[in-house]
């Protein structure tokens, strides 16, 4: 029995070997083999790219021979031998993915990651419905943009989608209607991880998720979203990770039934597997604090500038698994570390910009595994404790912008793993260690033989004076900042010694006169030098300058009047900036001699250069992302940059001739003003066709002709500014393909052309600028699909439009509808953070208005201002009551023209309204005392109508002068010499609330006369029903029910403005 045991298990053995190497020769299917290397062809690689880890597609076969399940990030089933992962995350691929591409083929494919990938802002192609396998999608950070295809939701298999962005280019595609929005639940009900970071998302979709119950993760930062956060959310049974930061306009409102007993209970029970939450930028409420601290399992909570108030729960600190906590900037929140028994896993403590008043406490020190305390601006004051010693494992302690004294403490030498430390602006004193902030008469910094291992010194912005530095800085220092203290003489000579250092930052000293560039030279390792906001100038004669590894060169504001000569022989140099110099004449080719390769951001701006040397049109930098030489005096044609060029300002020079069309073969461009100058032809029709392009700024110049009729399918342009130029013809339908735009300025030039109704499908559209050009006919129509929801400013003054006032426009402008507050003074920009450089693209939008009664430039529009200026057309009938919906206006101009009737009392609405102008129409009747109420009103007029009445008697009303009501023949009262027959003061404005009733009512009357005049009429009324109503008197009966309307009407006027009490 024993041997035939064996023998069966031999032969099992053998068939088995068999079974493994009939499979094991199966290669990869040849059809799939053939998509790959067809998807592959249609990329380049790019491995300059800062997201590029491993050009995996290097490894693939030249002509496709060989197994591709052996190539680098496939992976196929070990039966069938088909394609069921593609990973391709960080592998350098560059180029627009086709709408036909060879992906889609691979239908068995069950996991696909194209993440950190550079797809050039190509739309996502429709066809992910294909595969529909899949389980697992990452298109993370690979530069896609347009809608979302619909298809993508309809992967039903779908347990993870990550289509996370740095910057907001992907939006979601309109659902449609409840049916569709439960065929889009239905389909992800499996899903777990979701993670649209960065994408335009509509309201509707916040509530839907509360329905996906098999999620763990979900991350929404940034996305637009606004409203009232759906707190069904919070009840999905497996949520661990929410982020939902960065969404200003969100709040988050508990109801109170989640605050008895029963429901509070049951609410935190769903949420004790909660592990990470992020809320910043989040409106919270207040009752939501206290109910974290029962959040057991939770090892991240950031709630950074959530505008909390009061005080920070103490407990939240003791959370058991807690890790990383941020509350920083919210201005209000008062916190209080515990005092005793503070043990925590903390490691990541963010604190800047709270209230944490008094003493930093000694139980601090109990933090062991802190890696990170950042609490600058805390208003802390008295001594640094010396249990700060025992954070043995600290990398970085920033407590600048405080309020503390005396020394710091021996126990700081324990420190060894600090690399960062901040401790400007404080009031820090004494001797030895201490001396790194010092008092204000200090001459000597030496601090050697403490902190020998420190990385990183900010000093900036203390009270250190004087002319010496001794040698005493740590030698392992790589990173120093002295910036904005009062130092002055031979700084750069004292720092010899620090040959490690890489980072020197002494803008805004008392630097004068001229330095040694061979000290410079003598920082063999130094690649960052700040010198901005000083007034120097550099040595011309020097040694060994090519040896330099200087990188980044800021000498901006620095009162120079000639290129310092070293710059021409650094060999790495790849960011200069000599903005806001007084550098004269002829920009020399020297400058980037030996950096020409390496050069990536040129900044000359605010300079008094004049021209290019022997009027190069060209600049000899293939890799240069930015050139900006603004504000100079450049006489010269149009410079066209490398193709490499992303940010292009040549504005406010003197330049003439015609845009050459080889503008349109800088590729890469993103930004291009060439606004304020003398350029004149027609514009290349081309422009439209810069795919990357975002911002383009052609103001002020003489250009004429039409406006370029082609723009693509997938334009990226965000700001458009055309103004005051000679442009004629029609507003090209095709700037409809611009999706994202968010201004548009064709002010001051000559186009003839009706109202672009279909701007309203442009969602992002805040600024309309159609000023001074021939617009023409009604704007006021059937249409009611309009949608400017987001519209600020809408100006069409001095142009041809007539008809009714345009509701139905205005209906539609719903962010004028919201009053929306402020912690900061913020302004509407376009930005943009490319991953691939190291700058950023911000650019604030400018235009002119009509405000406050003068024409006024403004180079920067507050994100709260709101104005509607329909001045100077041929609008006419009723200015309707609906205008006082539009809560949030601060400017509001409506004057010559032919409106009629009488002033909306629902003006008074307008509570921020800064400028009213209402002049020269044919208004009549008074003016509405209500309108006194509006407390900011600085600029109001009437002039120049039939108005009558009493002038409003308040506090703003008492400063407007006698031209504001000029040449309203009826109207009486201070500032107009005529005075009221029924005295001078006018009544006062009616109250917002109920009248005492002492007061006397207007229809106060009798009640016996009431109730006698009641019975009299009814009596008529029965008799005349009898005399006059029969089948051939329906005239009547129609007469009174439109006499009962009117009645019931002003019933509910009287009642409204409460003149009765």
């Amino acid at each position: 029995m024993a041997a035939l045991s064996l023998y069966l298990l031999l032969t099992w053995i053998f068939l088995l070997s068999l079974f493994c190497t009939r499979f094991a020769e199966v290669l990869c299917h040849a059809d799939e083999s053939s998509a790959l290397m067809e998807f592959k062809r249609s990329f380049r690689t790019n491995v300059t790219d800062q997201r590029c880890v491993n050009p995996k597609v290097h490894s693939w076969s030249l002509d496709g021979s060989g197994d591709c399940c052996s190539w680098d990030g496939v992976k196929c089933d070990e039966v069938t031998s088909r394609v069921i992962a593609l990973d391709l995350s960080s592998s350098c691929l560059s180029g627009t993915m086709s709408p036909n591409t060879t992906l889609f083929q691979l239908a068995h494919v069950e996991s696909l990651n194209l993440a950190f990938n550079s797809f050039k802002f190509s739309s996502i192609p429709y066809g992910f419905g294909n595969l529909s396998k899949l389980q697992y999608l990452n298109l993370s950070a690979s530069d896609f943009s347009g809608e979302i295809p619909r298809d993508i939701w309809q992967l039903s298999k779908l347990v993870s989608l990550d289509l996370s962005s740095s910057t907001i280019s992907l939006r979601m595609a309109n659902m449609g209607g409840l049916a569709n929005m439960g065929g889009f639940v239905h389909n992800l009900t499996g899903l777990k991880e979701l993670d649209l970071s960065s994408v335009s998302l509509s309201s509707p979709f916040l509530p839907m998720l509360a329905n996906f119950s098999s999620l763990t993760l979900l991350r929404l930062k940034y996305c637009r979203l606004s409203g009232n956060f759906p707190v069904s959310i919070f009840q999905l049974p497996n949520l661990e990770v929410l982020s939902v930061a960065g969404n200003s306009n969100l709040s988050m409102f508990f109801p109170k039934m989640h605050w008895g007993s029963a429901n509070m209970g049951g609410f935190i029970h769903n949420l004790t597997g909660l592990k990470e939450l992020d809320l910043s930028s989040v409106s919270l409420s207040s009752p939501f604090l206290p109910m974290l601290a029962n959040f057991s399992s939770l090892t991240l909570l950031r709630l950074k500038y959530c505008r909390l108030s009061g005080n920070f729960p103490v407990s939240i600190f003791q959370l058991p698994n807690l890790e990383v906590l941020s509350v920083a900037g919210n201005s209000n929140l008062s916190v209080f570390f515990p005092k005793l028994h503070w043990g925590s896993p903390l490691k990541s403590l963010y604190l800047y910009w709270t209230n944490l008043l008094g003493e930093i406490p000694t139980s601090i020190g109990n933090l062991s595994l802190l890696n990170e305390l950042l609490a600058s601006g805390c208003y802390f004051s008295g001594l640094l404790p010396s249990s700060m010693g025992n954070l043995s494992h600290l990398t970085e302690l920033d407590l600048s912008e405080n309020n503390l004294q005396g020394q710091i403490p021996v126990s700081f030498a324990n420190l060894t793993q600090l690399s960062i430390l901040w401790l400007y602006n404080n009031n820090l004193s004494g001797d030895s260690l201490e001396r790194v902030v010092n008092l204000t008469k200090l001459t000597v910094l030496d601090i050697s033989g403490y902190l020998s291992e420190l990385l990183w010194l900010d000093l900036s912005h203390n009270r250190i004076r004087g002319n010496q530095l001794s040698n005493g800085f740590p030698s392992s220092l790589i990173y120093l900042d002295l910036s904005g203290n009062d130092l002055h003489g031979d700084i750069l000579g004292t720092l010899r010694n620090l040959k490690d250092l890489q980072g020197l930052y002494l803008s805004s000293l008392n630097l004068n006169g001229i330095l040694d560039v061979n000290d410079l030279f003598t920082l063999k390792n130094l690649t960052t030098l700040y010198l901005s906001n000083s007034n120097i100038s550099f040595t011309k004669s020097f040694i060994n300058a090519t040896t330099s590894k200087l990188t980044y060169l800021y000498l901006d504001s620095c009162n120079l009047t000639e290129f310092p000569r070293f710059i021409g022989y650094l060999s790495e140099l790849s960011w200069l900036d000599l903005s806001h110099n007084r550098i004269q004449g002829i920009i020399p080719r020297w400058m980037w001699n030996n950096s020409k390769e390496s050069l990536m951001y040129i900044d000359l701006s605010h300079n008094l250069l004049t021209s290019f040397l022997k009027n190069q049109t060209d600049l000899p930098s293939p890799n240069l992302n930015y050139l900006d030489i603004s504000s100079n005096l450049l006489k010269t044609t149009l410079l066209v940059p490398p193709p490499s060029v992303m940010v292009y300002n040549i504005s406010n020079n003197f330049l003439y001739g015609e845009v050459p069309t080889s503008i349109c073969e800088v590729s890469s461009l993103t930004m291009l003003d060439l606004s304020n100058n003398s350029l004149n032809g027609t514009l290349p029709p081309c422009l439209g066709s810069i795919h990357p392009l975002i911002s383009l700024n052609l103001a002020r110049n003489k250009f004429n002709g039409m406006i370029p009729h082609i723009f693509l399918d997938d334009c990226a342009l965000r700001m458009i500014d055309f103004r005051e130029n000679r442009l004629s013809g029609i507003v090209p339908r095709s700037l409809g393909n611009c999706s994202l735009l968010e201004y548009l300025n064709l002010g001051d030039n000559q186009i003839n052309d009706t109202f672009p109704f279909w701007l309203s499908k442009l969602a992002y559209l805040e600024v309309i600028g159609l000023r001074s050009n021939n617009f023409h006919g009604p704007i006021e129509s059937s249409l009611s699909e309009l949608n400017f929801t987001r519209l600020h400013i809408l100006d069409i003054s001095n142009n041809g439009f007539n008809g009714e006032f345009p509701s139905n426009l205005l209906k539609s402008c719903h962010a004028m509808k919201v009053m929306v507050g402020q912690d900061a003074l913020e302004y509407l920009d376009v930005y943009k953070m490319d991953p691939n450089v190291l700058f950023s693209i911000s650019i604030f939008y400018a235009m002119k208005l009509m405000s406050k009664g003068t024409e006024r430039e403004y180079a920067k529009i507050p994100d709260v201002f709101m104005a509607v200026d329909l001045s100077n057309n041929e609008f006419e009938g009723f200015i309707p009551e609906l205008i006082g919906d539009l809560k949030s206006l601060r400017m509001l101009n409506l004057s010559n023209n032919l409106f009629n009737g009488s002033i909306p009392p629902s003006l008074a609405n307008l509570t921020v309204l800064e400028s009213l102008d209402l002049s020269q129409n044919n208004l009549v009747g008074e003016i509405p005392q209500q309108l006194a109420r509006l407390t900011f009103l600085s600029v109001f007029n009437v002039s120049h109508n039939r108005l009558s009445g009493p002038i409003p008697r308040a506090t703003q009303f008492d400063t407007f002068g006698s031209s504001s009501f000029a040449m309203n023949d009826g109207l009486c009262g201070s500032p107009l010499p005529n005075k009221c027959t029924n005295g001078e003061n006018a009544p006062p404005p009616p109250s917002y609330f109920k009248v005492d009733n002492e007061e006397e009512c207007l229809f106060n009357l009798d009640w016996r006369i009431v109730l006698v005049g009641a019975g009299v009429g009814f009596l008529v009324g029965v008799v005349i029903e009898n005399l006059i109503i029969d089948e051939k008197s329906m005239w009547f009966l129609c007469y009174s029910k439109k006499m009962a309307k009117g009645w019931k009407k002003v019933r509910k006027a009287l009642a409204d403005k409460k003149i009765c009490s």
